[in-house]
């Protein structure tokens, strides 16, 4: 018995070592430069807990924007993603195989194209002239009556933001989830059937929804992570950072702004850390609703 566990712990020891490498040490230097004051050249010079009394009383930035922004696109990228996945996933989980792959296949390569399609194709529908589509369409219905600079124009940088990390969030959660949709066991169904399952609905709610639980938790927290490290949409869009007038400044835009910016990496650090936070009591929340009590 001692002999295979001994081989058990050797076929981990590659991924204890690559986690601790690049999961716990990072995380504890990240801690640690929080309390300092440290600028990437000289050493770090420690200040206590005053990077976060920083943050709450004297960055009015993050109170005014950062937050808020962060706060308002997590509400609605998180849950709108989530709940968007699991509506495709069950959907194409009604079809039969090849147009199954097809489709599943057409959602998810935004989530893997991102990058390129915003600069190729969001910046071109939102073009701030009269050859952007946005502002085309717009035109010839009347709606307006001159181009508007959608991507530089701070009451519409946020909302754009929010639709493209819709369009891009059927990603590794959303293939978990027509996975765990698509491995249910039929007879399951069938005994619904029998105890009175009269449609899709009911099947949703009583059968489908419990039976892939852990599927589920595995997507919020692929939703929860995405979202809040989601930075670089903003940025790619408007070709800056900080954002036009913070309008689409999200937490991670402004710890780059302070980390790889300005070179305040102990203050960079303690955002970091409240974001970890901010990750780890939603990923706790989604935990508790998704496994069995």
């Amino acid at each position: 018995m001692r002999e295979n566990q001994k081989r058990s712990y050797l076929f981990l020891l590659p991924y204890i070592i690559l986690f601790t490498l690049f999961i716990i040490v990072p995380v504890l230097m990240a801690i640690y430069l929080s309390f300092t004051n440290f600028n990437t050249i000289e050493t770090p010079n420690f200040v206590g807990f005053m990077n976060y009394i920083n943050l709450l009383t004297q960055d009015e930035i993050f109170m005014q924007y950062v937050l808020p922004n962060t706060i308002l696109f997590a509400v609605i990228v998180g849950p709108g993603g989530y709940i968007l996945s699991f509506i495709l996933a069950w959907i194409l989980a009604q079809l039969t195989r090849v147009p199954r792959t097809i489709f599943a296949l057409i959602f998810y390569s935004p989530s893997m194209t991102a990058g390129i399609a915003m600069a190729v194709v969001w910046r071109v529908i939102f073009s701030g002239n009269q050859s952007g589509y946005a502002n085309s369409i717009l035109m010839q219905l009347g709606i307006i009556t001159e181009p508007i600079i959608w991507l530089q124009d701070t009451r519409f940088i946020l909302l754009i933001m929010i639709i493209v990390a819709l369009w891009s969030s059927m990603g590794v959660g959303f293939l978990a989830m027509m996975s765990g949709v698509l491995n249910i066991d039929e007879t399951l169904y069938e005994a619904g059937a029998i105890d009175g399952v009269k449609n899709r609905f009911q099947e949703l709610i009583y059968i489908t929804i419990p039976s892939m639980k852990p599927q589920m938790l595995f997507g919020a927290v692929m939703a929860i992570v995405s979202t809040f490290s989601a930075g670089a949409i903003g940025v790619q869009l408007t070709g800056a950072n900080p954002t036009p007038s913070y309008a689409g400044q999200l937490m991670v835009n402004h710890i780059e702004d302070y980390g790889f910016i300005r070179f305040e990496m102990g203050y960079a650090a303690a955002l970091s850390v409240v974001l970890l936070l901010i990750i780890y009591l939603f990923a706790y929340i989604s935990k508790k609703l998704f496994t069995e009590s």
